[in-house]
């Protein structure tokens, strides 16, 4: 096929899609048909086929068709190199990520390739499939069957002694512990992470991938200045890269600072010039307007923040949670500043006055007692709380202690003296 040709090909695509498809097709299958004379130049054809056959159907968004795709594309990767096929299927598979609700399809896809390197012993092909499977898993939120996948995978890897796939395994070995909630699992994962790692030469998207998951850690331990250091040093690495990851490390710059309760450092974080391209998105306004509103301790605000920002503030789960938490403490510190001044005060009065229903502030007024932030008692039948002042502690039980113990100390000496004389 001539340049020219091509080039009225993939017009033809674009222009009556049905009918670049079928001449895809057709190009595909003649050049199986051609003889061994030029071999080269007929794969050569065939790969630039299935390309833009996959091509097509990522721009018409069809996931059923790209996995045909990738389904026929077999035959011709059995009679190519190992890498070429590898970095076929790779570029291909990659095409599901703009197709939206494709995770499904996808992870068919993958347990199917992953059957089929399997059978043609493509080993390291079967790891790649295996560790993308297992991302997919990690977001579809499927941490059983990733967990489940992992050890296997760990098992082979560990023989094989691959410290590179090695790394990137325990990396999303650390993100699945840590999506079900035990986190000492997930450092552990994570130091065996860094381990491997540091036995090799760590690509920096691994490296900045890395500082993050040590950063979202420390974030969970509440230690939001070391989190901060480890976010930095990502967003460094991935902003040297132009690599779209940087801006979540930078909210999550900017969350530890809002948690560090120095909101008034966020738009001197913003103002740095790695930052300054990112300061006008709309991710980084929806942390300017939390920061904003805690640094003023309005509750309504915060609530006003998250609801404008709603899908740029809940759809990552760290943030999420961590929000949450800053959500907790601007209401108790709301509370407190209300009920402080009364000795007894009206639930419904609270409960305008924070902008809140009176069954949550019920229960939270609840909580705060039992832990003991205020003193009080909740009188449900007059629809009232009633604060008592900090008891002073009383120390007599405590000295009366101190005096038998010293009043024991003596008798004890009394007896040693009394046992040298007999």
């Amino acid at each position: 096929m001539t340049t020219t040709e091509r080039i009225d090909f993939d017009s033809l695509a674009v222009t009556d899609p049905k009918k670049g498809e079928a001449i895809y097709k057709s190009i595909r299958q003649e050049s199986k048909s051609e003889g061994d004379h030029d071999k080269e130049a007929r794969l050569k054809e065939q790969e630039s086929a299935l390309v833009k056959l996959a091509e097509h159907h990522r721009d018409q968004k069809d996931a059923n068709g790209l996995a045909e795709v990738i389904t026929m594309s077999r035959a011709f990767m059995s009679s190519t190199a190992k890498v070429k096929t590898a970095k076929l299927i790779r570029t291909l598979l990659d095409y599901f990520g703009s197709i939206p609700d494709s995770e499904g399809i996808q992870m068919k896809v993958l347990r199917d390739n992953i059957d089929w390197a399997k059978r043609e012993k493509r080993i390291f092909l079967k790891h790649s499939l295996e560790i993308r499977l297992i991302g997919i898993q990690l977001e579809s939120a499927q941490f059983k069957p990733a967990l489940s996948l992992i050890d296997t995978l760990l098992t082979e890897l560990r023989r094989l002694d691959d410290k590179m796939i090695l790394t990137e395994v325990h990396l999303l070995e650390s993100r699945v512990y840590r999506g079900i909630g035990n986190l000492a699992k997930s450092k552990a994962a994570l130091t065996s992470a860094r381990t491997a790692a540091n036995s090799i030469y760590c690509p920096p998207h691994l490296q900045a991938s890395l500082d993050l998951q040590s950063g979202i850690l420390h974030a969970e331990d509440k230690d939001y200045k070391t989190a901060y250091s480890y976010f930095y040093e990502t967003f460094e690495n991935l902003s040297s890269q132009d690599d779209p990851g940087a801006l979540g490390a930078l909210k999550y710059m900017l969350l530890c600072k809002v948690m560090l309760n120095l909101p008034e450092d966020v738009n001197a974080l913003l103002s740095i010039k790695l930052a300054i391209k990112y300061a006008q998105l709309r991710e980084v306004e929806s942390m300017r307007a939390v920061a904003k509103a805690h640094q003023n301790r309005n509750l309504a605000e915060f609530e006003k923040a998250l609801r404008d920002y709603r899908d740029e503030l809940s759809s990552d789960p760290t943030i999420r949670s961590h929000l949450a938490a800053l959500y907790d403490t601007l209401l108790e510190q709301n509370l407190l500043r209300i009920v402080e001044p009364y000795s007894v005060v009206e639930i419904d009065h609270v409960a305008q006055q924070v902008g809140q229903g009176r069954q949550s502030v019920e229960a939270k007024l609840s909580q705060m007692i039992l832990d003991k932030i205020f003193h009080g008692v909740l009188d449900q039948g007059r629809g009232c709380l009633i604060v008592y002042d900090n008891p002073e502690s009383d120390n007599t039980y405590g000295a009366a202690i101190e005096t038998l113990e010293e009043v024991g100390k003596v008798v004890d000496s009394l007896y040693a003296k009394t046992v040298k004389i007999a």
